[in-house]
């Protein structure tokens, strides 16, 4: 059993993902492993809110230089998650 804190890395924090939020969607990194029920239970056990539906992308790593060096970012995994109506993640709201 994985930890709550395990799938949930980080938000993604963009103007795409501030768009998505007017429509009660919201933007996270996971775990590439993690399974879209793992990520639907882990957002509902930390912020305490309702999940209607969980989608995900497998986002591939981009090709670096600097300099002479090459190199490459990691891949990586973005869920969009959709929360019943009326429920909201102050996380995420400006101040």
């Amino acid at each position: 059993m994985k930890f709550s804190q395990d799938v949930i890395i980080r938000p993604v924090i963009s103007e795409k993902s501030y768009r998505l939020m007017e429509n009660n969607k919201f933007t996270f990194e996971v775990d590439s492993r993690a399974k879209k029920v793992e990520i639907r239970r882990a957002i509902e056990d930390i912020f305490k809110v309702t999940v209607t539906r969980v989608n995900t992308v497998a986002a591939r790593g981009k090709n670096r230089r600097q300099g002479w060096s090459r190199g490459r970012t990691s891949d990586w995994k973005k869920a969009i998650v959709t929360l019943k109506e009326g429920d909201r993640i102050e996380f995420f709201e400006a101040k």
